[in-house]
């Protein structure tokens, strides 16, 4: 099922020549219209001119999130305040928020590629979908509903929270397609339970998760508790929102929409483009966005390329699962650890809640992981020896896994705090 099948299926030849167009078309843009990007060019002795092949990429000066923020709030907008019709902005946690602006096109842009990460999805004119993103500044919200409204779909705009009154409105409307991150997925699945509603009350078939990793092992999770086909999408703000790729009903990978970005996998200490199949840091370069069209932006999401045509038909390139972020990525004793590991540790061992969190501290002179694990009802009412041999056992695997040692605690269910958005997962307490 395609939305836009001429875009989505287009021959890789005529992909590139589309490509490399737009890419000379947004490079001129910028160069005259953006005074960071018209200084990194010169910096780097480079004029629009010079960019004639789609390898010519590899040329281009990165941008980073500091840009934006240094930039804060209009100097990264490629047209004037007058044309932008939205404001967007993160949430600005570690310091100033990062600020995006939509002209009418962007918006247009927009959600027509939510349009296709919905229909990968399985949302059709007939579906009733229940859009638990955040509305606000935050893109998840209104990204979906633009892009569900596009489709034809009928949209309950719910946003976030209010846990209980979802459910019941997810049951008494007919929601059939859930979009929300993955966690809150769970949390949902775990209130119902409390609820005594199953999944068989309600007509759920579809749901469609971003905004933060999750694993394989998850999916599983989430499908077998809700009864749902559930799909992975991906996208930043400083993109264009979701909208940027998608996995179809394959769930082999996720398409990006090759018409609007070009994407690449650098290593992210040589910042050399890697081959294809090969795991880096994901860089995007905007070829479509009118607002604020950005290049070689370094999402610092950890992920690999492949090129290989989809089952589904679809011929733009797909992008595996996000593994976890060269930022948020934890290092210790020397080793690189990524919270997704250990979840999808927990969820193959089962037995526990997919509720987990790390906590780094340091003792001394030495890195000290604690993973505090959440046990199900019944296991925790189970005898203490139970405890001690679960314990045990993801203390092993996880030491397998990650190749260093780390303390596991297993504790009461619904003791770590629950997320109505994005999931805290790591705690680091060290002064690095």
């Amino acid at each position: 099922m395609y939305w836009n099948p001429a875009a989505e299926c287009m021959p890789r030849p005529q992909l590139a020549e589309l490509q490399l167009e737009r890419l000379k078309s947004v490079v001129e843009r910028v160069y005259y219209n953006v005074p960071f990007y018209r200084h990194a060019f010169q910096d780097k002795g480079l004029e629009p001119g010079d960019i004639k092949s789609l390898d010519d990429l590899r040329y281009l000066p990165f941008t980073t999130k500091q840009d934006l923020r240094d930039n804060y709030p209009y100097g990264m907008f490629a047209v004037p305040l007058s044309e932008i019709v939205r404001v967007h902005a993160s949430s600005g946690t570690t310091g100033k928020p990062t600020v995006v602006g939509y002209t009418r096109k962007d918006l247009n842009t927009w959600s027509e590629l939510m349009a296709r990460t919905l229909t990968c999805g399985g949302t059709t004119k007939d579906s009733v979908i229940q859009i638990a993103y955040g509305y606000g500044l935050f893109t998840g919200g209104l990204g979906a509903h633009y892009g569900a409204e596009r489709i034809g779909a009928s949209v309950i705009p719910i946003s976030g929270g209010n846990t209980k009154r979802q459910i019941m409105l997810m049951k008494d409307f007919g929601t059939t397609v859930l979009a929300c991150t993955p966690s809150y997925a769970i949390y949902l699945a775990e209130v119902m339970k409390e609820m005594d509603i199953e999944p068989g009350e309600l007509k759920l078939k579809y749901g469609i998760f971003g905004a933060e990793p999750w694993s394989e092992n998850m999916r599983k999770e989430i499908e077998d508790q809700l009864g749902i086909s559930a799909i992975d999408i991906y996208g930043l703000s400083e993109i264009i929102g979701p909208g940027v790729a998608s996995e179809c009903q394959c769930k082999n990978g996720l398409h990006i929409f090759e018409d609007h970005f070009i994407p690449e996998i650098i290593d992210p200490v040589t910042q050399e483009t890697l081959p294809y199949g090969q795991p880096g840091e994901l860089v995007f370069t905007t070829i479509t966005k009118e607002g604020i069209p950005v290049i070689r932006y370094r999402t610092r999401d950890i992920s690999f390329l492949y090129p290989e045509v989809c089952a589904c038909g679809r011929t733009h390139i797909r992008m595996g699962r996000i593994t976890g972020r060269t930022d948020d990525m934890l290092i210790i004793r020397g080793v690189n650890v990524f919270p997704s590991q250990v979840e999808s540790v927990l969820l193959e061992i089962g037995e526990t809640e997919p509720h987990y969190q790390l906590i780094v501290d340091r003792i001394g002179n030495l890195d000290e992981l604690k993973i505090l694990v959440e046990v199900s009802e019944n296991m925790f009412s189970d005898k203490i020896g139970g405890l001690e041999h679960l314990e045990k056992t993801i203390h092993d695997r996880i030491e397998a896994v990650l190749n260093i040692s780390a303390k596991v605690k297993l504790v009461e269910p619904k003791t770590i705090p629950r997320s109505e958005g994005k999931a805290v997962r790591v705690i680091d307490n060290r002064k690095i």
